[in-house]
Formats: C-alpha cells, structure tokens, sequence
C-alpha cells in the first residue's frame, strides 16, 4: 500500500507499508481512507499495490 504522510502532503511522497488499522470511520473519503501502517506511520491511501 502507498500513503502520504502527514508531512509529505504539500509534496505528494508516498510511504509504502502494511496496513495495521483504519482509522477512518467512514467507506469512503475524499482525500483518502487514514490508515496506521505495521510500522506505526499514519497518512491517507494513494494507491493500493498487488500482492
């Protein structure tokens, strides 16, 4: 899974990780579904990579 962190939004870097959790409530977002990463990073899904 990429994600943009907090502090790479006005960049646009993706992180790629595991997701832990979702933290967001709702199925559908407009900036993104907020998740936590295995490795305890937290930024919003930008794309979701094959297996």
């Amino acid at each position: 899974m990429l994600i943009v962190l907090k502090k790479d939004q006005r960049s646009g870097k993706t992180t790629e990780g595991v997701v832990k959790d979702i933290l967001t409530n709702s199925p559908t977002h407009p900036h993104g579904i907020k998740v936590r990463l295995q490795s305890g990073e937290v930024g919003r899904v930008k794309e979701i990579l094959p297996a």
